[in-house]
C-alpha cells in the first residue's frame, strides 16, 4: 500500500513505538491462542491482520485509580478524555493520553463493569457493558486489525471481538454483542468545569510516554493505515471524523458548520475547544476538532462514536450518510 507523503512522520514514529506490522495470519497463531476456536467464525480470518505489537503487547488496564479532577494538574485543558456519567457514582474522565498506550480499560462503575475503549487507527472511542449472557468479561488487546479497527479478545474465553461493533467475530463468543453506554469525548477543561467533583483516571503505572501521540499526523493522511477496504462515497474524505448513531453517520464538518442538528429522533451540537489526539506529537498541542454530545428527545445522553469515515463505511457499508441534502 502507497503512503501519502505524511505518513512518513507517522510510520516511523509508530514502528518506533509498537514495532514492524506484520503480514496478516502470521505462522504460529494457533499456538499463540491455543484457547482460541478458529473453526468457528463469522468473518473471514484472511481480513484479519497483525497490527505491530502481539498478544498484550499494548496492556489493557484494569480497576485503575482515580483522582480528583480538580487537583490534575498534569492534564492539559484542550486534551480528550472520554467521559461516563452514571447515576450513583461520580462522573469519571479517562484522559486519551493513557488510552493511546493501552486502549482498553476494564472498570466498574456504579457496580456495572465497563470496558473503556479507544482506537487510535479509527478514532474510536466506545464504552462496553462487559457482562454478557449472564457472565463477565474482561478485555485485553489482541494485537490484530481488521478493516484497520482494534481486535479485541476477552480472557475467559479468549474469542476474538470488533471493538467498532462491539461483537464477537472469532472463537465461542462469535454472534455474541455487547451492549454499549453512553460515553463521550470532550476537553477536560469542559469535564472538569462541568464537574467539579469530578474523577480522573490516574496515570498508570507504566513506562510510557504519556502525553505524546504515536501517530503523529494520522488524521492527516490520503488514506488509512493498513486498510485495503472500499473508501467512503460522496467524496467524502477517509480519514474525516464522522458522528455514528445506530447505523447512521453525521460527517463532524456539517455539525461544526451548524452547531447543532435535529434529525432522525436525537440532536447532536458540537462546541470547539477538544484538541485531535492523532494531530501532533503533543496530544495537547493538536488542532482543535470539537467535541459532540448526543441526546434523545428528552435529553438523555445516547450510545454513539465519532470515527473516521473509511471505518464507518467498512462496518456498516449500507449505513445511511447524513448529508442534509
Amino acid at each position: 500500500m502507497r503512503l501519502a507523503p505524511l505518513a512518513v512522520p507517522f510510520v516511523a514514529v509508530f514502528v518506533a513505538a509498537f514495532g514492524q506490522p506484520a503480514p496478516a495470519q502470521q505462522p504460529g497463531l494457533a499456538a499463540e491462542w491455543p484457547n482460541t476456536d478458529f473453526g468457528t467464525a463469522s468473518v473471514d480470518l484472511d481480513e484479519i491482520r497483525a497490527g505491530g505489537p502481539g498478544r498484550d503487547g499494548i496492556p489493557a488496564l484494569d480497576d485503575p485509580a482515580f483522582i480528583p479532577a480538580a487537583g490534575e494538574t498534569r492534564i492539559a485543558a484542550r486534551e480528550p478524555v472520554i467521559t461516563l456519567e452514571f447515576d450513583g457514582a461520580a462522573p469519571r474522565a479517562y484522559p486519551i493520553r493513557y488510552l493511546t498506550w493501552h486502549e482498553i480499560v476494564n472498570d466498574t462503575v456504579a457496580g456495572i463493569p465497563v470496558a473503556v475503549t479507544f482506537c487510535p487507527l479509527c478514532n474510536s472511542a466506545m464504552t462496553f457493558d462487559r457482562r454478557v449472557d449472564g457472565r463477565t468479561l474482561s478485555f485485553g488487546v489482541s494485537g490484530n486489525l481488521r478493516h484497520s479497527d482494534m481486535v479485541m479478545y476477552d480472557r475467559e474465553t479468549e474469542s476474538w471481538w470488533q471493538q467498532a461493533v462491539g461483537e464477537g467475530i472469532v472463537g465461542t463468543m462469535t454472534g455474541a454483542k455487547l451492549t454499549e453506554l453512553p460515553s463521550w469525548m470532550e476537553s477536560f477543561a469542559a469535564f472538569r468545569a462541568r464537574n467539579p467533583d469530578g474523577l480522573v483516571m490516574d496515570e498508570p503505572d507504566w513506562r510510557r510516554p504519556y502525553g505524546r501521540n504515536p501517530y503523529v499526523g494520522y488524521d492527516s493522511l490520503a488514506q488509512p493505515f493498513l486498510y485495503d477496504g472500499q473508501m467512503p462515497p460522496h467524496g467524502i474524505e477517509p480519514l474525516a471524523r464522522v458522528v455514528r448513531v445506530g447505523d447512521r453517520a453525521w460527517p463532524l464538518t456539517r455539525l461544526a458548520d451548524l452547531g447543532e442538528i435535529t434529525e432522525a429522533g436525537v440532536t447532536i451540537s458540537w462546541a470547539a475547544g477538544k484538541a485531535s489526539a492523532l494531530d501532533t506529537g503533543d496530544i495537547a498541542a493538536g488542532r482543535d476538532v470539537g467535541m459532540i454530545r448526543v441526546r434523545d428527545a428528552a435529553g438523555a445522553d445516547l450510545p454513539h462514536d465519532v470515527l473516521f469515515a473509511f471505518a464507518y463505511h467498512a462496518f456498516w457499508p449500507d449505513g445511511d450518510w447524513m448529508l442534509g441534502n
